[in-house]
């Protein structure tokens, strides 16, 4: 089995503290089913292309907790280290080893060497000892001369050079065609979070918890059969994840589009974690929807980000009407309506969405209106 990117100790600052605390346990979750599926699968070993741990700094009890998460396999897992958890002279490894947390049963490849696992390959592993490279760890891979007829199988964090986008394809390069021109079987990688063929013997496995809101095939691990270096393996993808990472946009500027967010806010589960993202102008009555369908979703969504500095509120005749605001009052709307296009339109569109909740609440309609 092939996984990386486990980011144990991920701290979510931008939700609530309870979803916050909800998505950091989702990864421990994740290792666990991890263990349970290769337990169920009977596979050789679990290979882990990297970036096990968030930060060099998470918690001791985050360090013991993640091994013990690993218990429901008691075959060989490989773990290396990627730009997060790097093999610096002081690291995170250095502590599970000093704490006595790493069982028998995982490896840990601090060093650029070979190794026969389970009797059934030899693992070529390019941990990073840094957290930025400029240099290929992997080409070692090209130069080694086997001592047995066993499958090669490379293991690595970083990114394949003329693959991935332009702002993840600096530090750390890996070769394209790196693969056949060191005579592997597979090679396993880390880094990019979702799952992603790079060519017929490379791949990406992806995070085993979605942890960004991209659509890129997340939340899966990979099952990878051998049956020789010659020929291409089986990859099959299984899933591994929780919560549903979704992200939706939406311009505003008629009616329906307020029932269009309604709805997908109405749809929400509970596995859930949504990214909502508004544009446009909204009159009183579209935003006193809005409000409440969104107070309804957070209820029943694991997370939901709202994101509506960009929406400008266009009270109508109508809502102008039905909160009897006259006089100075009416005056006072109009001046906040304009202001939305100042330097500060957050401010003034705080400042009428308050004034407009005072009127509201005054209002005799107010039961019509809501």
């Amino acid at each position: 089995m092939h996984t990386a990117d486990w980011q144990i100790g991920r701290v979510f600052a931008q939700f609530e503290t309870d979803d916050a605390a909800a998505l950091f346990e989702a990864r421990f979750a994740a290792v666990e089913r991890l263990a349970s599926i290769a337990a169920d699968r009977g596979v050789d070993a679990v290979l882990v292309a990297g970036d096990v741990f968030d930060a060099q700094t998470v918690a001791e009890k985050t360090i013991r907790r993640l091994f013990n998460a690993m218990q429901g396999f008691t075959g060989t897992w490989v773990l290396i280290p990627g730009n997060h958890d790097a093999a610096l002279a002081e690291s995170v490894w250095n502590r599970a080893h000093r704490l006595g947390a790493i069982p028998d049963n995982v490896i840990v490849c601090l060093e650029p060497r070979p190794f026969v696992v389970a009797g059934k390959f030899t693992l070529l592993p390019a941990p990073l000892t840094q957290r930025h490279t400029y240099a290929d760890l992997t080409e070692w891979f090209a130069t080694h001369v086997p001592s047995d007829d066993l499958p090669r199988v490379g293991l690595a964090h970083g990114s394949v050079q003329g693959i991935l986008p332009a702002d993840v394809d600096s530090t750390n390069p890996i070769a394209a065609g790196r693969a056949q021109s060191a005579g592997l079987a597979y090679l396993g990688l880390g880094d990019w979070h979702g799952t992603k063929q790079v060519d017929s013997k490379t791949w990406y496995a992806g995070t085993p918890e979605s942890d960004r809101f991209k659509a890129n095939e997340s939340g899966q691990a990979l099952l990878v059969a051998i049956e020789s270096t010659s020929l291409e393996p089986i990859v099959t993808a299984v899933p591994t994840g929780k919560f549903n990472w979704r992200q939706l946009e939406q311009h505003m500027a008629v009616d329906s589009d307020v029932d269009e967010v309604v709805q997908a806010l109405d749809g929400v589960s509970g596995n859930d974690v949504l990214h909502l993202r508004l544009s446009g102008t909204c009159n009183l009555a579209g935003h006193r929807k809005l409000t409440a369908a969104l107070g309804a979703a957070r209820a029943k969504a694991r997370a939901i980000l709202w994101n509506a500095e960009a929406l400008r509120l266009e009270p109508t005749e109508e809502d102008i009407q039905t909160l009897r605001a006259d006089g100075f009052v009416g005056e006072a709307l109009q001046e906040l309506r304009e202001q939305q296009a100042s330097a500060e339109p957050e401010l003034a569109r705080d400042a009428l969405l308050a004034l407009a909740r005072i009127l509201d609440d005054q209002a005799p309609a107010k039961g019509a209106c809501a």
